[in-house]
């Protein structure tokens, strides 16, 4: 089989048709989500709205919690710019061993001690999923990415740490929990704020994916505390979860050997961390169905793994010293028919994040004003260094969103945008 053919019986070949159908597709999971129906994404409210957040800005304790590092800071705002003026890095609690509960937030407390005095405001921003409930405060919903705290699953967050804090005397008024998602969007207000931008959104690909956005109030009818509240109010959409695009049985064969099939396949079809073993799948497929000589197919034998910065290294050099270099070395046809591969499989990638992005644009129906673009604040490593698809993610923001659409939109990246959004959010009472 040829390899395009192969490409098109896999569903690779995009076209407008195919986006218009993935963008109705995403917003219809949205707005069952917001409903509190059956729904492959969370549409977790936050409790946030930027709107909110006041003028007179003191300084503000910052706790970052992600996978590998903990950060602590104190974010200042005495100009109109936010500044740091203490920052600290820790190994992630959980990550070196399993500790308790109780370690987890007796700790935290710890470390917090050197910042007593200096706020009674404190910002969390919480790298796993958690429901945010009215006071802000975050509930556990679980773990991932190796961290082990027992005991933490369907506990809150803040007024623990509260409570730990008051035993070593350390008085605070206030913590609001957010991801860092949310966090992201925040620090592009914070960074940009003398902008004029029709609406913001935070989106990460990165080893991991996900976005939000902000919402009216009246359609988040799941929440009889928001609904009936005027104003908005930030979605956490957890994206990564989302179960309706199209898939192939290379898909669903990689799935299978995943760490938890069935959950996350949006992740899976385009986030770094599944990179290299899905794009394995499909060249091994590929093999299958006669796309490459025997010569390839005797190398591939060889080949168990696959990262995401090796498939970087042959898109810049497909004649250079790396793994699937390698495999079509001396063999040009073989050679294109992988890049052919590749740069289909990155197409697709491209295209469910624009899907993502556009779905967001589309149903709040912002950025139709070019003078007063969405600010998309984008974080993450995939999105900023994978060769092929941050340059087809930014043509198809401009083919799809901006011709086809008439929607505008700016990508920012916003220096500390995650401590600088924690401590905009840890100002509200």
């Amino acid at each position: 089989m040829h390899m395009k053919e192969f490409i098109k019986q896999n569903g690779m070949l995009i076209d407008f048709a195919y986006f218009e159908e993935n963008l109705d597709m995403f917003i219809n999971e949205m707005e069952k989500g917001l409903a509190g129906e059956n729904s492959s994404l969370k549409m977790l409210p936050t409790y946030i709205s930027i709107d909110d957040i006041p003028e007179k800005r003191d300084s503000v304790i910052v706790i970052d919690a992600g996978g590998t590092n903990l950060r602590i800071a104190l974010v200042n705002f005495d100009y109109s710019a936010p500044s740091i003026s203490y920052f600290m890095r820790y190994p992630m609690l959980g990550t070196k061993g399993p500790i308790t509960k109780d370690e987890f937030f007796s700790t935290l407390a710890e470390y917090l001690v050197p910042l007593t005095g200096k706020s009674k405001k404190i910002g969390f921003c919480f790298s796993f999923p958690a429901d945010i409930v009215p006071n802000r405060d975050g509930r556990v919903i679980y773990l991932s990415k190796e961290v082990k705290i027992d005991g933490i699953e369907n506990s809150l967050l803040g007024e623990p740490l509260k409570n730990s804090l008051a035993e070593k005397g350390f008085d605070i008024e206030n913590i609001v929990i957010l991801n860092d998602t949310v966090a992201s969007l925040l620090g592009a207000k914070a960074v940009y704020g003398s902008r004029v931008f029709d609406s913001y959104t935070g989106f990460i690909l990165g080893t991991g994916t996900n976005s939000c956005y902000i919402e009216n109030n009246f359609n988040i009818l799941k929440s009889e505390y928001l609904k009936n509240k005027p104003g908005n109010c930030i979605i956490n959409i957890e994206s990564a979860g989302y179960a309706k695009a199209p898939r192939t049985p290379v898909d669903d064969s990689f799935d299978s050997l995943t760490e938890k099939p069935g959950e996350q396949l949006f992740e899976k079809m385009i986030s770094g961390a599944y990179q290299g073993g899905l794009l394995l799948e499909f060249i091994r497929a590929a093999v299958a169905n006669g796309c490459f000589s025997k010569s390839f197919e005797e190398k591939l034998a060889a080949v168990s793994s696959l990262e995401s910065k090796e498939i970087d290294d042959f898109c810049y050099y497909p004649y250079g010293d790396n793994k699937l270099a390698h495999l079509s070395k001396d063999n040009e046809k073989d050679l294109v028919s992988l890049y052919e591969l590749v740069d289909a499989f990155f197409e697709r990638a491209a295209v469910l994040s624009v899907v993502n992005l556009a779905a967001i644009l589309k149903k709040t129906g912002t950025g139709k004003n070019p003078c007063r673009p969405v600010c998309i604040s984008a974080e993450g490593s995939t999105f900023y260094k994978c060769k092929l698809l941050n340059e087809k993610i930014n043509y198809y923001m401009i083919e799809f969103v901006r011709r086809r659409l008439g929607m505008y939109c700016e990508f920012v990246k916003a220096e500390n945008s995650t401590l600088y959004g924690t401590a905009l959010a840890g100002l509200l009472d």
